[in-house]
């Protein structure tokens, strides 16, 4: 059978989003050097025997700060999505539920968090803790992404309550605890997961925007300083912004290309109803 241009993309992103993992994970196993280790005799140095991809100013192996970066990248990139998804999928379906003041209330916070970028936000969170650490990358990414879960989650909700498998659950006597996590929230799961490979994606290019401003993690290798170092020194050695760059590019690009093909796949028609 021959594959389609887009289903060769979609197996390009997955296969780019295991590797990611793998690297993240076995970083220590596969990293042909520490994050900590200079080759001071080979600063700059272009790709070689023993620098696959070359070294930067201080004499770091690119390919080991690559494999290391990945990690930061997946931690916050899960880590603050997992975090906001936790925040935001609860008020949504509670919004969602109750109406009222209620929903009016969270929706209002939210507006106000949706009436400034996310990324400033983020910028001045992790600016008043003067702490640029993982934990407090991820606290501020998460801080500000919440609002878009809730709203996502309240929208389903509003559409799913006024089908007959919650009418019936309501007259059969079940609790709103019951309807909203047993019956409404199985219903909606796929919205969410979709929504989950897009944020992921998200979360990657923040983590790396605050990196190449100097508010990421600066105790771990990030692709957002390696980029800010590389770039000004892209004229004489262009290799490590190129590097950190593309792996940043394909990343966001996998999640987008995962998420996109899970909208198509959910967007099919199903004649089972769950409830």
């Amino acid at each position: 059978m021959k594959l389609g241009f887009r289903q060769i993309l979609v197996g390009f992103a997955a296969c780019y989003v295991v590797s990611l993992i793998i690297a993240g994970v076995a970083a220590p196993l596969l990293a042909p050097y520490t994050p900590e280790e200079r080759d001071e005799e080979r600063l700059l140095a272009p790709p070689e025997s023993g620098h696959l991809l070359g070294t930067d100013e201080q004499g770091r192996d690119i390919l080991t700060l690559l494999l290391y970066g990945a990690r930061v990248a997946l931690l916050v990139g899960f880590g603050a999505t997992l975090a906001s998804m936790l925040i935001g999928v609860p008020l949504g379906l509670f919004s969602g539920w109750a109406r009222g003041w209620v929903d009016s209330l969270i929706m209002g916070v939210s507006e106000v968090v949706f009436a400034f970028p996310g990324i400033l936000l983020a910028i001045l969170l992790v600016f008043i803790t003067q702490s640029p650490s993982i934990f407090n990358v991820m606290l501020a990414l998460s801080a500000t992404a919440w609002a878009g879960w809730a709203r996502l989650v309240r929208g389903q909700v509003l559409q799913e309550r006024e089908k007959d498998y919650v009418k019936f659950a309501i007259t059969s006597g079940a609790g709103i605890p019951r309807i909203l996590v047993v019956h409404i929230l199985p219903n909606i799961v796929g919205i969410v997961l979709v929504q989950l490979s897009f944020a992921v994606g998200a979360a990657i290019l923040a983590e790396s925007s605050l990196s190449f401003i100097g508010l990421g993690p600066q105790d771990m290798p990030s692709w957002g300083s390696m980029l800010s170092e590389g770039a000004a020194l892209f004229i004489c050695s262009p290799y490590v912004a190129t590097f950190s760059g593309l792996v940043i590019f394909l990343a966001v690009l996998s999640f987008n290309i995962l998420g996109d093909r899970l909208r198509d796949h959910m967007a099919q028609p199903d004649p089972i109803t769950r409830g």
